[in-house]
């Protein structure tokens, strides 16, 4: 997991130097490269992930999906209550740390949402949206090979500070480690089928509909749904 993590830091610098080559779009001037990366990684996803995924939604009992999914959300608010606390929100930093504890503990290691059951709300943060709070530019839109669309901002943050603040990163040996990100990729790709589905209706250019639809949910994430004109 570090090599592959330095790898794809490296490709994410190599990508913000590289930003001279054109592309239609003003926050992708990776394009066509960009467009051959994901075409790739359609390719593997269609033939290895993507039926995995659709048969763990069509066979697995709502209940474990609901409750894998609360159980992985758990893990995120423990990095969700870091990053509010680099924001300076009181409120969102006390909220993350109630839900960790309440949802750790009475919500049997996470697989119960207790703390939304009771009205303590998620405020989902990362350490690209910190950044971006703090003023820093998003830079290019990047797609990296297996894993998808990012920006350089977002993806450095993600395989640096992010990856440190996952529990799942100290998760020891190796193979359970391995076993509960798989599970939790499994998981992601599942939750995405739907929304895939009404894509392929809708978009006449997949790739940019993504892009567009990638870049501004960041903006949004970052701007806590309030973004500028």
């Amino acid at each position: 997991m570090r090599l592959i993590s330095f790898i794809a830091v490296a490709l994410l610098l190599f990508c913000s130097g590289c930003a001279s080559i054109t592309g239609s779009h003003p926050d992708d001037p990776l394009e066509p490269i960009n467009r051959k990366v994901d075409a790739f990684n359609q390719a593997i996803d269609k033939v290895a992930l993507k039926p995995i995924a659709q048969g763990y939604k069509d066979y697995t009992p709502e209940t474990i999906q609901t409750g894998v999914s609360n159980f992985f959300g758990n893990l995120k608010d423990v990095g969700s209550a870091i990053n509010n606390a680099l924001q300076l929100k009181p409120k969102q930093t006390v909220d993350s740390c109630l839900r960790v504890l309440i949802n750790s503990t009475v919500g049997v290691l996470g697989l119960i949402d207790i703390a939304s059951n009771i009205g303590i709300q998620k405020h989902s943060e990362d350490f690209g949206q910190t950044l971006g709070y703090w003023g820093l530019p998003a830079g290019p839109y990047v797609i990296i090979p297996f894993l998808g669309p990012t920006t350089v901002r977002d993806g450095v943050s993600y395989f640096s500070v992010d990856t440190m603040a996952d529990p799942v990163h100290y998760v020891d040996p190796i193979n359970a480690r391995n076993s509960v990100s798989a599970m939790r990729l499994l998981a992601r790709r599942a939750s995405y089928l739907s929304a895939e589905e009404q894509m392929g209706e809708i978009a006449l250019d997949p790739y940019s509909f993504l892009r567009d639809f990638y870049l501004q949910k960041r903006k949004n994430d970052v701007w806590d749904g309030n973004p500028p004109d």
